[in-house]
């Protein structure tokens, strides 16, 4: 496994978006730590979760508590691995999302992510996503406050346009560490964010990274549902097949090459997804292959 840097702590190239472990059509518990487990066994060492990431109401911190569980479980060393969780958001239990980035709100809900794994500081922070409602200084101010008091180690921030993540640079100053945008092959309205993480040296976290692969391509590598270029149709989907690998393995593949500083983040809900994932972190793609992808879309 390659790794990469947030600040000045080194992760795996790949992480593990734990958001399906915990949201609508979650697994059982035993297949969600088996999950986690095969992302540490495959050398991963980056968790992405957050407080909000749960299905039904009252359920706050359940993919947090989930992800503490599993490592206190796993057999292995895990004081390498990197938890990122994030406050700010909210889910009332019907499907929708809420947003709420006072500082009251960031401060508390930092304490109970803490609790809630089981540790002194969280490794990374992150808040989920502006609050249109409240003055982002103010937001970005409780991260401040929350480094200042030791109850957070590292500040992120998601869901952000260049002109907050400037802003949030100079109130968070070093302590700000990464961004968190959607970004995939897809969607890519993000080159802005992107370009601006590559020149700060901000870690840049895609969610969401395969945007626009079937899901059929998910289950792991390549085979006669996603293997040729008939039944899938995309650039993506050809070079997969031509290297005998998963779309996902091509697609997080190109990730990386976008930027040093890109560290995808892809969920998983099964054992085998997240292995297959992990292996893209030490697949190196031609300048042909990166050329082709590069003017493909999956629409």
């Amino acid at each position: 496994m390659r790794h990469r840097t947030i600040a000045h702590t080194a992760v795996s190239a790949v992480g593990l978006g734990a958001m399906p472990l915990s949201i609508e059509h979650r697994p059982d518990e035993a297949r969600a730590i088996a999950t986690v487990h095969a992302a540490l066994d495959a050398g991963v060492t980056l968790i992405d979760t957050a407080d909000s990431y749960h299905w039904h109401a009252g359920e706050t911190g359940h993919n947090e508590s989930l992800i503490a569980r599993a490592l206190a479980r796993y057999g292995g060393d895990t004081s390498g691995v990197l938890v990122a969780t994030k406050g700010g958001r909210g889910r009332p239990g019907d499907g929708g999302w809420t947003v709420t980035g006072t500082p009251a709100h960031l401060k508390r809900a930092a304490e109970d992510s803490a609790r809630r794994l089981g540790v002194d500081a969280i490794g990374l922070y992150q808040l989920h996503k502006p609050d249109p409602a409240v003055p982002w200084a103010e937001s970005v101010g409780a991260l401040r406050d929350l480094l200042d008091a030791g109850t957070i180690r590292a500040a992120g921030i998601s869901n952000v346009t260049t002109a907050q993540i400037r802003q949030a640079r100079q109130i968070l100053g070093d302590g700000l560490v990464s961004v968190q945008n959607q970004y995939s092959p897809a969607v890519r309205d993000s080159e802005p964010e992107l370009r601006l993480c590559t020149e700060t040296g901000l870690a840049f976290l895609p969610w969401s990274p395969l945007g626009g692969i079937s899901r059929s391509a998910l289950d792991g590598p390549a085979g006669p549902a996603s293997a040729g270029p008939a039944s899938a149709g995309t650039a993506f989907h050809r070079v997969a097949a031509e290297r005998d690998v998963s779309p996902q393995q091509i697609v997080l593949a190109w990730l990386l090459a976008r930027s040093p500083v890109v560290i995808p983040v892809p969920g998983a809900s099964r054992p085998p997804s997240i292995t297959d994932s992990a292996a893209a972190a030490d697949l190196t793609l031609s300048a042909e292959e990166l050329a082709l992808l590069e003017n493909a879309s999956l629409g």
